[in-house]
């Protein structure tokens, strides 16, 4: 997911995007219109309403409210730009064999990752009760997703029908035309679980749960516990001949060695980076959350005891191994998490802006918002101390190995608000997030630190209702923050 070109065109660069390679080509400012400060040209930069792929009476409604309630112009305007972005942009939504099927592109790329289509709609998901269109669209996303599961329980991202991709000549088990990455990460197979058990809360609606949605579920639990590598290395194997080391793993692609601790080996993260050291703990967090979510489905819904029953046990497995090999004594920060283990001793301490993170553990359920442990291990990693947080004249945040130095997520300041609870916390946050969209109405992948203008991916449909989220948390929670300009 990775490709570097200096000077190519914005033009050029769909195409690359269709071609399934990264977007990480930085973008000046100036290749996009460029918005006043005069309110009067904040023109909605929406696309026309019959080329709108999806349409939610719900969604219209809550930006024509939220906008209503927000006094900062800018603000305003960005967050009717991004909030409906998946919508407006990504989705093809359509029935097949009688059930509704979605599938949801990441933005400038024509590929569905199970990681991002599942965040994409998480906003959404609270108003589906009010439009019943957009639940099947939702619902037909979850049908996508369990039958991706059984195509290729190892892959983090696929096409739409089996066309092939860029990707195809990477050196793993097995490439079929239906996917478009093979990466293996855990939080691909945990996203689909969270979707799918939100979904049925705020719904009551069970039709998702089909034998087809337990046959997926059976693999998950499969692949998590072969990949806790207890007796052997597993399936799984993974190398990528290319320039960039985060793309590939190392010893012919198995990875660093772990020691078996009951924690779950993931070959990549998140960003689709490679790991250094195998056990990632975010996404052994998530995992935890993720099984016990399960357990509830496959006892309350399906009746199912026995493999309720080893859901559990293998989440208060993982969350044991957490406990005892995820958090370390660091020298300035103290006990915190560490970001990857590897069972000998060896831990790595930073965060990356791609969630699951350190950073996103309560947003994703596994600790509360007032956790010892993660209060110390969230100002580590809001600091210097972690070596991917950069500090510059346009703003603050953490990035990544992915895009590389001083290249701020906007990601992670929007995790930040989500996760803070301190009305002058978030009312930084939005402002930031508001002074470093480099002109454009949108939320990006990452800017640099110093200079907004310079940013990667101009569109990325996951970080922009991301941050359309932010904004309606933020008006029902604090909603003094947007009564004001920021």
């Amino acid at each position: 997911m990775t490709f570097n070109k200096k000077n190519i065109s914005r033009r050029d660069f769909i195409t690359v995007g269709t071609l399934g390679l990264a977007a990480t080509t930085i973008y000046p400012s100036s290749l996009f219109s460029s918005s006043s400060t005069d309110k009067n040209n904040y023109v909605s930069k929406r696309p026309p309403l019959k080329q709108r792929n999806f349409i939610s009476s719900a969604v219209e409604n809550t930006i024509k409210q939220t906008k209503g309630k927000i006094k900062d112009d800018k603000l305003s305007w960005m967050f009717e730009n991004c909030y409906p972005n998946t919508l407006d942009t990504t989705v093809k939504h359509s029935e097949k064999d009688g059930r509704p099927d979605t599938f949801i592109i990441t933005g400038d790329i024509e590929a569905m990752w199970l990681r991002d289509s599942s965040a994409q709609v998480w906003p959404y998901l609270q108003l589906m009760t009010e439009d019943k269109k957009l639940q099947l669209m939702i619902a037909g996303l979850i049908n996508r997703q369990t039958n991706c599961i059984q195509i290729d329980r190892y892959a983090n991202a696929f096409n739409d029908g089996p066309i092939g991709s860029y990707w195809e000549t990477d050196n793993t088990q097995y490439m079929s035309k239906e996917l478009h990455e093979r990466k293996w990460e855990i939080d691909s197979l945990c996203y689909p679980i969270r979707l799918a058990y939100h979904y049925w809360k705020i719904t009551g609606d069970t039709s998702i749960f089909d034998e087809n949605w337990h046959k997926s579920m059976k693999l998950v639990v499969k692949t998590f516990k072969e990949q806790q590598r207890k007796d052997s290395l597993g399936p799984y194997s993974f190398t990528r001949d290319c320039d960039r080391p985060t793309d590939s793993q190392i010893n012919n692609g198995w990875g660093a060695p772990t020691k078996p601790v009951g924690l779950i080996v993931s070959s990549f993260r998140p960003s689709d980076d490679s790991t250094q050291y195998g056990f990632l703990i975010p996404s052994n967090m998530f995992a935890v959350v993720s099984l016990r979510q399960l357990s509830e489905i496959e006892t309350t819904v399906l009746g199912n005891m026995q493999f309720a029953n080893e859901c559990s046990e293998l989440a208060q497995e993982v969350d044991n191994a957490i406990k005892k090999h995820g958090i370390v004594n660091h020298p300035i920060g103290g006990e915190i998490y560490a970001f990857e283990v590897d069972g000998f001793g060896n831990a790595l301490c930073m965060d990356d802006a791609n969630i699951p993170s350190l950073l996103s553990a309560p947003y994703l359920g596994y600790c509360t918002f007032d956790d010892v442990t993660y209060l110390k291990t969230r100002a580590l990693i809001w600091s210097d101390n972690n070596p991917y947080f950069f500090k510059g004249k346009a703003g603050e945040g953490i990035g990544g190995p992915h895009v590389g130095l001083d290249y701020v997520w906007p990601m992670s300041i929007i995790m930040k608000g989500l996760t803070s609870n301190n009305p002058t916390e978030i009312k930084a946050c939005l402002k930031q997030l508001k002074d470093t969209d480099g002109d454009t109405g949108f939320m990006h992948e990452s800017f640099h630190c110093d200079d907004a203008s310079k940013f990667t991916r101009s569109w990325f449909a996951w970080v922009n209702t991301l941050f359309g989220e932010l904004v309606i948390k933020t008006l029902k929670e604090h909603p003094h923050i947007l009564a004001s300009t920021l």
